[in-house]
């Protein structure tokens, strides 16, 4: 009678219900009950199913780092707060059950980082937020811009073509063939100076790098500024014959510059040689720009 006394004074003075407590776990009557009905232990196992399945996960998350030490020290605090009070140590599960009520709280302010770390490597872990695969001209951009992003501070030369409608079997059969995923350490390795594969170009034929070392026509256009060396000229000779996508580092300068059906924009930043090529590789992404990306688009200069 005194015990349910005391649980009704703790409701009307905080307001709450009197909810699970460690001294639960040592009261027989506590376990009767979570079987007391075909119901009531469905819904308990299913319970104990997704605590435990959480509780997997966040181990494995936490695994290594110092916050595992954290864990155990509760772990070690809880077994003493139920053999507390299994013996009937009054003052000593008292002061377990505060020590773990607000060592909580200074425990989350000492660990944040390691809190942190373990809750990215759980959300790794759990299949819960899918992405959706990416698709591979996206990934052929990304390549595309991680690579160029490293070459051109460097001034390391490049020169690229992507086969769009149009083949470019001509100049494939004069390169040396490599049939090869694309990536941006690859490129970057193609184009290293006084490598056997810098010279040429590299042509992409289906998402993949079909040769490198190739050749490519020189425009003959007498009207471009001599500042341009020979990768742009057959940069812009492959433009004037085919619809393929060209895109040129200069080893002078750095520079990017792009090409395609004709237009040669040159001096481009990072961030507008990836929108060229977002625009031309990938169509469908410019419907889904914003209104302002849209219009700050139409407003740019565009260099030729």
């Amino acid at each position: 009678m005194s015990r349910k006394w005391y649980n009704s004074t703790e409701s009307v003075l905080t307001g709450r219900r009197p909810g699970m407590n460690f001294q639960q776990l040592s009261n027989l009557q506590y376990w009767t009950s979570l079987f007391s009905s075909p119901w009531t232990i469905v819904i308990n196992l299913i319970d104990i199913l997704i605590v435990t399945y959480i509780l997997y996960h966040f181990t494995k998350a936490i695994a290594g780092t110092k916050i595992m030490i954290l864990v155990r020290g509760v772990l070690v605090f809880i077994l003493g707060q139920i053999l507390s009070n299994m013996i009937g140590l009054t003052t000593i599960s008292w002061l377990i059950n505060q020590i773990i009520t607000y060592g909580v709280i200074a425990a989350v302010v000492i660990f944040s980082p390691e809190i942190r770390t373990g809750l990215e490597r759980l959300g790794r872990a759990t299949d819960f937020f899918y992405n959706a695969p990416i698709s591979a001209e996206e990934q052929m951009v990304r390549a595309f811009v991680k690579s160029v992003e490293y070459m051109s501070p460097r001034k390391i030369g490049a020169l690229v073509a992507v086969q769009r409608v149009r083949t470019l079997q001509e100049y494939i059969s004069t390169g040396i063939p490599l049939d090869a995923k694309i990536s941006s350490e690859l490129l970057i390795n193609i184009f290293i100076p006084n490598t056997p594969l810098h010279d040429g170009a590299v042509i992409v034929r289906e998402d993949r790098i079909a040769v490198t070392s190739a050749y490519l026509p020189l425009t003959e256009n007498t009207g471009i500024s001599k500042e341009f060396g020979t990768r742009h000229r057959a940069a812009i000779g492959l433009s004037e014959v085919s619809d393929a996508l060209t895109f040129v580092v200069s080893e002078e300068t750095g520079g990017i510059s792009i090409t395609y059906n004709g237009v040669f924009k040159h001096d481009l930043t990072l961030e507008e040689f990836e929108s060229e090529l977002r625009r031309i590789l990938l169509p469908i992404s410019e419907k889904k720009q914003g209104l302002k990306d849209r219009l700050l688009g139409g407003l740019k200069h565009e260099k030729k």
